[in-house]
């Protein structure tokens, strides 16, 4: 009996040890959690959006894995692509103690936002791609989608691939649209290229000033188009491009990713769109194939508000940054977090101002979550999920898409990791990095005008042909002179010309003009300055390079030798063995051999009576004093002779 009593009593000892944990434990964990999200609903992003945030937070609430006994609670706000609105939306649900916010869109309202954010402690997983979101001064955002910045350096390498120089860069003028361009200038000056033109306009201009802005940007030499604009406007573009006659052989487009999106996300293509769209090169988030991938895809036309669109990238990146969320709330509880929100002192201070700022609470969580997000590693439906020290995502890759017909072809990948390939990044990433010029690869494209040669990026203003100024001499017509047969000029400077004209790969249309009456030389100053002034497109004929002419017009290589020269008659010179006896005449052999004899004989009239070498027969003194004069030449006599220092001041007052 006393046993059977003790067993009860530890029991229900057990049971109040464990009822307390658990109230430990539920005490830790809230019941709700208010996740916000901000962006525009009626858009072709937004539409995509809202039916897979909707699906993320209902999947995080049936799985008993990730938080457990709490609910997500979404609480939504619409942007109505007004800034301002967005502000107004931002402090709105602000005040509703959100632990982490998703979107916007509008990269100006993310800049704004994440001020807000930084301010609250509340992390901020962005859908935004400007490139300068990703700076120190927003510590709260991270960026769930990929950033334009990788974006423009794909757009830099497919320049290069194709060995174009100048691009126009056509885009909405928004923090999206210039930090986007930006980025652009920098990656193409890496590869030797430049953004000749940039072609702004304002993101409610009308069609009248879209169709002036592209009249102007017809006119000029580049033929390379990028088209980085706003998803729910762009595609206007190319129905006033098509208008001016911009969409036919010679001209290439490349449009980002806002393309694809809104192709992506239409549930049918309008053919007349799509004919407008022929040749194009587009840019598409490459989405891994996966199991999750595919099993999104097909419950999506079920799910909530899907009815008016198509799935895309940005509706994969939705649905992943509310797991996102989802699991770094689940690892900050699990790590003895808790949710707790405390008043700003700072906006405590505001308490007279009629738009109570006091409401707004600091999450106290933020920092822990930040640290928690910093760490995550991951896959979701959009592929892997991790960040870099920029906090972008890691390893982006896009598609490379080639509208051709009623098809989208995939003409190749880009990664930050290999660059472009035929080959998927996913692939890829299993062998070492390589980004060789060799490796750089991409299939075969249709461009516009249905063709299949690359264009070479440029033509002539107007497609006028090129105005060549010719002096039109009164002498030395050898170099350049008036011609009655076409093309109306002929002479040696012509023919250099026209040579160099045959190695282009591509065709220079000209016309030759003649400068000066032909009756006297033409002024070549006056000549240079016209050039200069663009009366001309160029000058051919002999035209000296001097200092001052440089600084107006820039030269070719020379093609001629410049210089004095001196006209003599042709002698032929016979080779023989005494050629060495040319350099001097023969009266000055004959001086030479004298100077030789004299100076052996002054020698020999110091030395013979001290020196037994100059004694002896007269043929042997003869000969002492020939070969002491030549060997001189070639070495020293310091113990032969003992007055040679004496000789030569001797010889010389003798000379």
């Amino acid at each position: 009996m006393g046993t059977r009593r003790v067993l009860v009593f530890m029991f229900l000892i057990v049971v109040v040890v464990k009822g307390q944990v658990s109230n430990n434990v539920s005490s830790s964990r809230p019941r709700t959690i208010n996740i916000g999200a901000l962006f525009t609903f009626n858009s072709a992003i937004g539409r995509a959006l809202m039916p897979a945030i909707e699906a993320a937070i209902d999947d995080v609430n049936l799985d008993s894995a990730i938080l457990p006994g709490t609910t997500l609670n979404l609480i939504l706000h619409d942007t109505n692509c007004s800034g301002f609105l967005g502000t107004m939306e931002v402090l709105q649900f602000m005040v509703n103690d959100v632990a982490i916010a998703i979107g916007p869109l509008s990269s100006s309202i993310a800049h704004v936002i994440s001020n807000v954010v930084n301010e609250l402690h509340v992390p901020l997983l962005s859908l935004a791609t400007d490139p300068s979101l990703s700076s120190l001064q927003y510590p709260f955002f991270y960026r769930t989608v990929q950033s334009d910045y990788f974006q423009m350096y794909a757009i830099a390498d497919i320049v290069a691939q194709y060995g174009w120089r100048d691009v126009v860069a056509i885009y909405v003028d928004t923090d999206y649209g210039r930090n986007g361009i930006s980025v652009l200038g920098d990656a193409l000056a890496k590869k030797r290229a430049k953004i000749s033109y940039k072609a702004a306009f304002a993101p409610d201009a009308s069609m009248t000033a879209i169709k002036e802005l592209l009249g102007q940007v017809s006119l000029m030499e580049s033929r390379v188009y990028v088209i980085h604009v706003n998803p729910d406007s762009g595609v206007s573009i190319f129905s006033i491009a098509k208008s001016l006659r911009m969409m036919r052989s010679g001209f290439v487009w490349i449009a980002t990713n806002w393309l694809a999106t809104v192709i992506d996300g239409s549930e049918t293509v309008d053919p007349v769109t799509v004919d407008l769209l022929q040749g194009v090169l587009m840019f598409r988030h490459h989405i891994p194939d996966s199991k999750q991938k595919h099993d999104l895809e097909l419950r999506w036309k079920g799910l909530k508000d899907a009815e008016h669109s198509r799935i895309n990238s940005y509706a994969f990146y939705a649905y992943d940054s509310v797991m996102l969320a989802a699991h770094a709330l689940e690892t900050l509880f699990s790590q003895s977090g808790n949710l707790s929100f405390s008043s700003d002192p700072r906006l405590s201070s505001t308490n007279g101002s009629s738009l109570n700022f006091s409401s707004l609470r600091v999450f106290q969580g933020g920092e822990k979550l930040l640290q928690i997000l910093a760490a995550t590693n991951f896959t979701g439906v959009s592929g892997h999920i991790q960040f870099d020290s920029d906090k972008n995502v890691l390893l982006p890759a896009l598609d490379i898409i080639n509208i051709v017909g009623n098809r989208s072809n995939k003409i190749g990948y880009w990664s930050n990791y290999s660059g472009l390939s035929v080959i998927a990044p996913e692939i890829l990433y299993r062998k070492p990095a390589n980004k060789s010029a060799s490796s750089q690869q991409l299939n075969g494209v249709i461009w516009p005008g249905q063709t299949s040669k690359v264009p070479r990026g440029w033509v002539f203003p107007n497609d006028k042909p090129l105005r060549i100024a010719v002096p039109n001499r009164a002498s030395y017509k050898e170099f350049v002179a008036k011609n009655k047969d076409p093309p109306g000029v002929q002479g040696f400077s012509i023919d250099v010309f026209e040579a160099a004209l045959t190695l282009l790969p591509y065709a220079v249309p000209h016309t030759y003009i003649l400068y000066g009456d032909g009756l006297r030389n033409p002024n070549y100053e006056d000549l240079i300055y016209d050039v200069s002034q663009n009366k001309f497109d160029a000058a051919v004929g002999d035209i000296a390079i001097t200092m001052n002419r440089t600084r107006i017009v820039d030269f070719t290589q020379p093609y001629i030798e410049s210089g004095l020269v001196v006209v003599t008659t042709v002698r032929k010179v016979k080779s023989s063995a005494w050629s060495f006896l040319k350099p001097f005449t023969l009266q000055m052999w004959l001086v030479t051999g004298a100077f030789f004899i004299l100076v052996g004989v002054v020698v020999w009239i110091l030395e013979h009576r001290i020196n037994s070498e100059f004694r002896g027969p007269p043929n042997q003194q003869l000969l002492t004093i020939l070969w002491f004069s030549f060997s001189t030449m070639f070495f020293s006599h310091s113990k032969t002779s003992y007055t040679l220092f004496l000789a030569f001041p001797s010889f010389r007052i003798i000379f």
